[in-house]
């Protein structure tokens, strides 16, 4: 297949990119700036892409959009967050849906930050939106692929959690912490959190382009969530090193603001893959330990 993605550089776009091109597909990477081989320019925020370019693409996953936790949620680095992610969605989805010919299905990101704060609650792809700043980013991401689904593509909204790998991310940001024993968990680390590997997001990903009978959202998630204090206690001990810090809520909020705090750090979210296994996926990484365990030791 000839696939279009954007947002080839981040942490899962270009473990994917590798992982499509291993697989003998031809990637076309949506870039800013110039053109090129194996490139196609775009300027989201200009409103700047053209269906030419992408006429004879068999398939696009979108991944680009502005990082989430990397600044304080000011009214303006919110307003970047939704704008990145709503105006590339919808430039995308209408010059694919005006592409001749068109591709057959797009994967779209989104994230279970789609399903809000809900405590220890099991949810699916069939539970309600929550609410807050991440919920109401996520359901207008989600919508504004219509253009693509009214022209009859294929629309697989990917929600993610939290994705391990060494190499970027959250794990990436927490190493260095716990491996001089300052590791912690985060405030009552009684809080849910739904992860996957880097190889099962990539997986899904593939999974999702090549299931026909997969559209709507797709829950990318590891099948067993774990609280944060299971997540902390396990990867100390993977590691080999104490957890005994916590990070107390006022000290997060202080450092990064109470709005991202509650819905990032303390959010619960324990998201199941049913439309992922009910399709016929099968996770290499589905338990936490074993997991931790070979992610760490390639990385040592």
């Amino acid at each position: 297949m000839r696939i279009a993605v954007t947002g080839s550089h981040g942490l899962i776009g270009s473990a994917l990119v590798s992982e499509l091109e291993r697989q003998g597909h031809d990637v076309v990477a949506l870039v800013r700036g110039s053109a090129g081989p194996g490139r196609i320019a775009w300027d989201p925020e200009a409103g700047q892409l053209d269906a030419a370019h992408l006429a004879g693409v068999d398939a696009a996953v979108h991944l680009a959009g502005q990082p989430i936790a990397d600044k304080r949620w000011t009214a303006e680095q919110k307003r970047r967050i939704l704008d990145s992610r709503v105006a590339s969605t919808d430039l995308l989805s209408r010059r694919l849906a005006e592409a001749q010919p068109r591709p057959s299905v797009l994967v779209s990101g989104s994230a279970i930050g789609y399903y809000g704060d809900r405590g220890d609650a099991m949810v699916d792809e069939s539970s309600p939106a929550g609410s807050g700043f991440l919920s109401e980013v996520c359901q207008r991401w989600e919508e504004a692929t219509a253009p693509a689904e009214a022209a009859g593509i294929r629309v697989v909204h990917v929600r993610t959690g939290i994705v391990l790998s060494p190499e970027g991310g959250v794990l990436k940001k927490q190493l260095p912490l716990f491996r001089v024993g300052m590791g912690g968990r985060l405030g009552s680390g009684e809080q849910y959190q739904s992860w996957i590997s880097l190889v099962d997001e990539v997986g899904g990903i593939i999974h999702a382009l090549r299931t026909e009978s997969l559209s709507g959202a797709l829950n990318l998630t590891a099948p067993n969530p774990v609280t944060n204090g299971e997540f902390t206690k396990t990867l100390g001990s993977v590691l080999g090193r104490p957890t005994l810090v916590t990070a107390p809520k006022f000290g997060l909020s202080a450092v990064l603001g109470h709005e991202l705090v509650a819905e990032m750090l303390l959010a619960g979210q324990r998201v199941l893959p049913k439309k992922l296994l009910d399709s016929g996926y099968s996770f290499g990484f589905s338990e936490l330990e074993p997991t931790l365990r070979q992610l760490l030791q390639k990385a040592a």
